[in-house]
């Protein structure tokens, strides 16, 4: 089963790799005897479904979440059930890959307007005669 990122990048189950372990959590005895907890692993860098450009900024943003050998990495094992938990790990695996595709909007910096500039000196000077209020008069 394919991970649709969207209308024109699906990620082929070849690309993917699947292990399924004991879980803990909730499952009874089902828990010492089904392997129902899934990790699902990918590598961006090997990947043949994304151009130059995007692979770059997936290899960027998920810098963090890579192991050693480039894999991402997604587990999960909320449910009882293995398709479940398989099914989880591979939205979550696509969540993951859509937010790091998104382009950060560029920032535009802006000045403080007149109005505010005047604000922020008067509130300066009312403070600056409140302190020398305070000071006692040494030329006396």
């Amino acid at each position: 089963m394919s991970i649709i990122i969207n209308s024109r990048i699906t990620i082929p189950p070849d690309e993917l790799t699947e292990d399924f372990f004991l879980s803990s959590g909730p499952g009874g005895q089902n828990v010492n005897k089904v392997s129902s907890a899934v990790r699902i692993g990918w590598k961006p860098a090997d990947s043949r479904v994304f151009p130059d450009e995007l692979k770059a900024r997936l290899l960027e943003r998920l810098s963090g979440r890579l192991t050693g050998d480039g894999t991402l990495f997604v587990e999960s094992r909320i449910h009882r059930s293995q398709l479940l938990n398989r099914e989880e790990a591979r939205e979550r695996l696509g969540a993951i890959i859509r937010g790091a595709l998104v382009v950060p909007r560029k920032r535009r910096p802006t000045k403080p307007g007149r109005g505010a500039i005047e604000k922020r000196l008067d509130r300066k000077k009312k403070q600056g005669a409140k302190k020398s209020l305070r000071r006692k008069n040494i030329s006396e």
